[in-house]
């Protein structure tokens, strides 16, 4: 009880200081779909070039399912030969929903490059939720992808959403952004198109 008090307590500490980690992933996703705020999310001031790392020597990522909005599951293998930018976030998350808006900017300047940004969303209702979503926030350019159940972000090793994982041609992790990043700016862009190469 002493223990699980403390832990609020710090969990509550850390999301009065604005972290950029989504804490209730820590916690357990809550039970109803609930959808952060966007007007909460407008005020977070997002990092550029300096929250992405390079992951250096390239990992091969263990494999995990990826789910279409149609309900198909994807592997990693059936994207090699493209680059990918995984966001791992949900609606419930606010940082995430803060980094929509330049995510889905990232995804328009990287098509021609034939990279694809996959926003993997977590949420207990699966793609019904972020359709609602996205229909409500105006976010047309990027499409409806999921992790049921967080399954893509334990394999792959994420702390807390949203995490953002840049994957070069040939299927390695080649950076890591832990939290919400301003996806929209040049530098941003011009990294991810290096890494990925």
């Amino acid at each position: 009880m002493r223990q699980a008090l403390r832990r609020r307590a710090l969990v509550c500490g850390v999301a009065a200081a604005g972290g950029t980690l989504a804490v209730a992933w820590h916690l357990g996703k809550p039970s109803a779909p609930a959808i952060a705020a966007p007007e909460a999310a407008t005020r977070l001031r997002l990092p550029g070039i300096a929250a992405l790392r390079r992951t250096d020597p390239p990992v091969k990522l263990p494999p995990a399912a990826l789910v279409d909005a149609a309900g198909i599951v994807h592997g990693l293998e059936d994207f090699v030969g493209q680059g990918l930018v995984l966001n791992l976030w949900a609606t419930w998350c606010t940082p995430c929903v803060a980094e929509l808006p330049a995510l889905a900017a990232l995804a328009g300047r990287l098509t021609a490059a034939g990279i694809l940004v996959l926003p993997l969303a977590s949420d207990r209702g699966g793609a019904p939720v972020v359709e609602q979503y996205y229909r409500l926030h105006g976010i047309a350019a990027l499409p409806v992808w999921l992790d049921p159940k967080g399954a893509a972000a334990r394999a792959w090793g994420a702390r807390g959403l949203p995490t953002t994982l840049i994957v070069d041609r040939r299927g390695r992790e080649r950076g890591r952004a832990e939290g919400a990043v301003d996806w929209a700016g040049d530098a941003v862009v011009a990294a991810v198109r290096r890494l990925v190469e």
